[in-house]
């Protein structure tokens, strides 16, 4: 096939040696299927978005390190150079998360290098050779569902334990290999810890996985894993040998909606006093 302009640096450079084909396209990136001498990988190439697209992805960059002040003043004020860079750190973060997931033990394909602004990793094969197919394109029985939940939950915990959490797992970005499920795509990690919505992406994550594997084993629908590992994490109780019941209980008191409105306002007399003071200490100036 004709080389893609993108990867031609990559040929270039001796670092790949034939584009074979490609394996997907998606709205953020294509995907394909190179040699790199005897080995057979995938390169994934990152396309350039739209400002749209910087405004959809604020929620999952809250929380995440910016190389200077530089940077993240640009970032914030979306400048032409906070544009780019905030694009340059977006395709970063999918690298980056890669090499600490390996070592963190999370089935995701292993990364190969980042080169050019391309990313080359494994290629996850079915038992013929082929390309995986996709969580969502596969019939499971009800006892390879119960095990591929068990072994997503557990990466998930493995995530989360070091402060990430996927935040757009689902059927689709799941690929199943012979030896059980590998999690891909990974651009929009969200930080456990920095992100105010961190608990409701996973367990949006966690909830995804349920629902689509409890087509298959029902009595998953009824699971609260997510809720469980997120409660054990707040509290530091979360550990590598920690084992999960899909249990919990929820919290059903009414919230004192007076005193929430309270302390509210007396923050607001607070900023406002403090606010205040500033300006008078400026006019003495």
């Amino acid at each position: 096939m004709k080389t893609p302009k993108a990867l031609q640096p990559l040929i270039d450079d001796g670092v790949i040696d034939e584009v074979m084909r490609p394996l997907k396209s998606g709205k953020e990136a294509s995907v394909y299927v190179v040699r790199s001498g005897e080995e057979i990988l995938c390169a994934k190439v990152y396309k350039d978005m739209a400002q749209r697209s910087f405004q959809a992805r604020v929620q999952y960059q809250e929380g995440r390190k910016v190389r200077g002040s530089r940077q993240a003043r640009a970032m914030s004020k979306a400048t032409k150079f906070g544009r780019k860079e905030q694009e340059t750190a977006w395709k970063n973060t999918e690298v980056d998360a890669l090499y600490q997931l390996v070592d963190a033990g999370v089935c995701v394909p292993k990364p190969h290098g980042y080169f050019h602004g391309v990313l080359l990793m494994e290629l996850v094969t079915d038992e013929a050779g082929h390309s995986a197919p996709r969580l969502g394109e596969v019939e499971l029985t009800a006892e390879e569902a119960r095990w591929f939940h068990g072994e997503l939950m557990g990466d998930v915990v493995r995530m989360l334990r070091i402060g990430m959490i996927h935040g757009d797992l689902s059927e689709y970005n799941v690929l199943v290999a012979p030896f059980g499920p590998v999690i891909i795509d990974f651009p929009q990690v969200v930080s456990a810890a920095g992100n105010n919505a961190a608990r409701a992406m996973l367990l949006r994550d966690v909830h995804n996985l349920r629902d689509s594997l409890s087509r298959f084993a029902p009595e998953l629908k009824t699971t609260h894993f997510g809720e469980e590992m997120w409660a054990l994490y707040e509290r530091g109780e979360l550990l590598e040998d920690t084992v999960l019941t899909g249990k919990f209980i929820f919290d059903e008191h009414t919230a004192d909606l007076q005193a929430v409105m309270m302390s509210i306002e007396d923050a607001r007399q607070e900023a406002i006093i403090r606010q205040q003071g500033r300006e008078e200490a400026a006019e003495r100036d």
